[in-house]
């Protein structure tokens, strides 16, 4: 985004990516039928969520390591190509609410943050007009209403879920995705495959490859360097950011661009690496880190997962379970937590139906009566089973807390001699509590829709199924934004207090997390910072 803007704006800009280029509208594996490869579709090293996803990558990198301080569990996932995880991401385009950036307000827990909705909802109508969202307008207290497309039509499974919803009164409305409905700006609507983890080759949802980075080269202005790794953001003599220094993976050599502005946007983890690693004697502990808040305050998604066997969904008649790659319904929080025993919502993805049959679909079958077999009847099982599941993904939000952080750890160097991170991370009561509330809604629309649910409740001592640390990919802060330089990174344009020519624009600004994905937060706060270089630099300030 911050491309796209400052290349719009006249500027030259020159793009670091540490991955491989890529391309949607050629390299996607979209409409690929799984028998078309012996892996069937199996995950690979490179590509965790199955053969055919879009995004290169994982929280395992060959090369490129990461530690955990004692009792951590926390996994980090790294992007290595042009587009990052746009390219395969679940495309939920949340903005957060008017509550969402002044909690601490609210129950005293945190930080606000110095900036409100009203200073985001203009950027936030800016992508939605210049992108593409899907949804209705349901005039929710904090749940602000977009500038929308029109929403698909819930499927089969999901007007189940419908009706059970309503009669537990929870709060459920269409699905806001940036997969296009309607055509836009010389994009073509979404043809209901499904495949949208793969890459659209039409461009009919949102990756940042096509939508972003094209236009920002089609300017003339852009320079794309792929397979550079940035090390450090140099600076001068007066504390002024010179450039970055990086590595050229395919040579292996040590080189170095200027620049008159640095915009760090490497995700979150990665941009607090790079300005600890950022070592001078002017910034001993790293740049723009005079407040030693470089890598603290970070947050994950806290998730969790319920899934369960719906007999009214077997023996249907075969029908259309089309539509675009995720879901058609939401649930956005619905409760106050004033009468509940922790402080921060969540909110409920759905998913089911009988898409395209992958590797490893319906594992598990014997479970099902009659318990599964061999030959006619275990084929005549999948017929009948397969679509019968219904599951709830919960999404909620975490309260940055002391002990989560990350910080450099210098005695691991990664295959480039670059120090890397060390993760500390902790769930406090909150979010335990959280989770065990989504645990107890999701069993009660899968009972309400008269299903069971196989895997018995977990326990406190199984963190009521909470996932670890990083699972949900949602990592945020690290170089937060805040009116006091003694206790932030950055100001409220993610302008770096101690470097003023330095900025970030990716997760790293969040000073709290919501119940919402971050994606369109981090698009909207990034084309503001980047209208307000522009701005800066035509008036000299920069």
């Amino acid at each position: 985004m911050a491309a796209y803007v400052l290349t719009q704006a006249g500027a030259d800009v020159i793009l670091l990516e540490a991955g491989g280029p890529w391309d949607n509208t050629t390299d996607s594996a979209m409409l690929t039928w799984p028998y078309e490869s012996p892996r069937r579709g199996k995950s690979t090293k490179e590509r965790p969520f199955g053969e055919f996803d879009a995004c290169i990558g994982g929280w395992e990198v060959p090369g490129e390591p990461y530690t955990r301080a004692p009792g951590t569990a926390f996994s980090w996932w790294r992007a290595r190509m042009v587009g990052g995880r746009t390219n395969h991401w679940g495309r939920i385009s949340l903005r957060f609410g008017p509550y969402d950036f002044k909690r601490k307000s609210r129950d005293g827990l945190g930080d606000d943050w110095p900036i409100s909705y009203d200073d985001v909802a203009p950027y936030y109508d800016k992508i939605d007009r210049l992108i593409g969202v899907f949804g209705s307008k349901e005039n929710l207290p904090n749940e602000p209403n977009g500038v929308f497309l029109p929403p698909p039509q819930p499927r089969c499974y999901e007007l189940l879920v419908k009706q059970a919803a309503d009669r537990l009164r929870i709060t459920c409305i269409p699905a806001r995705l940036s997969i296009l409905t309607r055509p836009l700006n010389g994009r073509a609507a979404c043809h209901y495959c499904g495949q949208c983890n793969r890459g659209c080759r039409v461009n009919a949802n949102f990756t940042s490859t096509n939508v972003l980075i094209a236009p920002a080269r089609a300017t003339g202005k852009l320079t794309l360097l792929t397979n550079a790794m940035a090390r450090e953001v140099t600076v001068d003599k007066s504390g002024r950011a010179t450039g970055v220094a990086y590595i050229d993976k395919a040579s292996g050599e040590d080189r170095h661009v200027g620049a008159k502005v640095v915009v760090v946007a490497a995700s979150a983890l990665e941009s607090a690496r790079l300005l600890l690693n950022s070592t001078s004697p002017l910034f001993p502990n790293g740049l723009a880190n005079s407040s030693g808040t470089v890598g603290k305050y970070i947050t994950d998604t806290t998730g969790t997962d319920v899934a369960g066997f719906i007999p009214k969904m077997t023996d249907h008649v075969p029908h259309n379970h089309d539509g675009v790659g995720g879901m058609h319904l939401y649930m956005p929080w619905w409760l106050d937590n004033k009468r509940l025993d922790f402080p921060r919502g969540y909110h409920i993805e759905v998913w089911g139906g009988a898409g395209m049959p992958g590797y490893g679909f319906l594992g598990g079958i014997h479970r099902y009566p009659p318990g599964g077999g061999y030959g006619k009847q275990l084929k005549d099982d999948y017929r009948r089973y397969y679509g019968a599941t219904i599951g709830f993904s919960g999404r909620g939000e975490m309260i940055p807390n002391d002990d989560t952080y990350c910080e450099i750890d210098a005695r691991t160097v990664d295959r480039w001699g670059i120090p890397v991170l060390r993760f500390h991370w902790k769930w406090t009561d909150h979010e335990y509590k959280q989770v065990k509330h989504m645990q107890e809604t999701f069993r009660a629309l899968v009972a309400e829709m008269g299903g069971e649910v196989f895997s018995p409740m977990p326990t406190a001592d199984q963190g009521y199924g909470i996932a670890d640390g990083g699972t949900i990919i949602h990592e945020l802060g690290g170089t937060r934004m805040g009116d006091d330089p003694k206790t932030s990174v950055l100001n409220r344009w993610c302008q770096a207090h101690d470097c003023k020519n330095v900025f970030v624009t990716d997760g790293g600004p969040f000073v709290s997390q919501a119940d919402k994905n971050p994606t369109w937060t981090i698009l909207a706060l990034a084309m503001r910072t980047s209208e307000y270089i522009a701005d800066q630099m035509k008036r000299g300030e920069l």
